[in-house]
């Protein structure tokens, strides 16, 4: 990615989406990009739609600890684990104005989905797929997608969100000069747990530490995520009992804790549900990153 960013005019963009409607895991594939360009010297921003956020008729900026109440779930998930400024707008090319306009020093921009933004100028488009492929190939309401299967032989890079039982070692092969006309660059993923945080006094605890101390007391999950399931399954490989799983919608926002009626002295939650849940401290919460 690098490579093809250094031969590129301006203020490149690159987005980050997929075609499969619910949760591949664009966001830690967002962040990961974030923190890879940072090593090598980039001042990336992201743009997000906001979604479940009024925002206005004008772009909503900012940068460090953002409120979920004001930004969305994952671009203040994405703005506290990264520190880059974020653009939130329904349009994510008045987003993208207002981003490189308030912080001069961006000099590559994110998008955070937005892969059906057309309005949204790109030069670098990276899709995210899971096991589910593309489903039976048919557009939304009859099936998973969101635009035609066709799409995936258009973008440059496609990301692979496999298990980790499945994941297999990538050809990384050739690096190619920067090109529209090739063929998309596939690499693997997979998503595991790295450590554990406590929600209300923020002590992190390295993930193994954590499960050694949980393996022997049924605990809850809460997840209100795209993939509720793959974050509890997450669990369950881990060697721990849930005794509770509590499957919230996408997006879902907490007027009152979500955790009041979960009776286990311990509850798992995800990174993207905690930027909502800091004002909750309940101390039976963990938070797995």
């Amino acid at each position: 990615l690098d490579e093809f960013l250094s031969v590129l005019d301006g203020t490149p963009t690159i987005v980050v989406g997929n075609i499969l409607v619910g949760g591949t895991g664009k966001t830690p594939v967002v962040v990961a990009v974030i923190k890879s360009l940072q090593a090598r010297g980039w001042k990336p921003g992201v743009v997000s739609r906001g979604y479940g956020v009024k925002i206005g008729p004008e772009p909503r900026t900012g940068q460090g600890e953002l409120p979920a109440s004001e930004f969305g779930d994952e671009p203040s998930l994405i703005a506290a684990s990264t520190g880059v400024p974020i653009a939130v707008h329904p349009r994510r090319d008045r987003a993208r104005q207002a981003l490189v306009k308030n912080f001069s020093d961006v000099n590559v921009v994110i998008s955070d989905d937005g892969l059906q933004h057309h309005a949204l100028s790109r030069d670098v488009e990276i899709v995210v797929q899971d096991t589910r492929g593309v489903g039976n190939g048919r557009l939304i309401p009859a099936g998973p997608l969101r635009e035609p299967a066709s799409k995936l032989d258009e973008v440059d890079f496609i990301i692979d969100n496999r298990p980790v039982t499945e994941t297999q070692p990538v050809d990384r092969g050739v690096v190619v000069p920067f090109s529209k006309t090739r063929h998309p660059k596939r690499v693997s993923m997979h998503l595991q747990p790295t450590f554990a945080e406590h929600l209300a006094s923020r002590k992190q605890l390295a993930w193994t530490e954590w499960v050694a101390r949980h393996r022997a007391t049924p605990i809850a999950a809460v997840a209100a995520i795209g993939q509720p399931a793959r974050f509890f399954q997450t669990l369950r490989d881990a060697g721990l009992v849930l005794a509770h799983e509590r499957a919230l919608p996408d997006h879902a926002t907490f007027s009152a804790s979500p955790f009041a009626s979960v009776s286990e002295d311990i509850i798992a939650i995800t990174a993207k549900d905690a930027v909502k849940c800091r004002q909750f401290p309940d101390p039976r919460v963990w938070v797995v990153h």
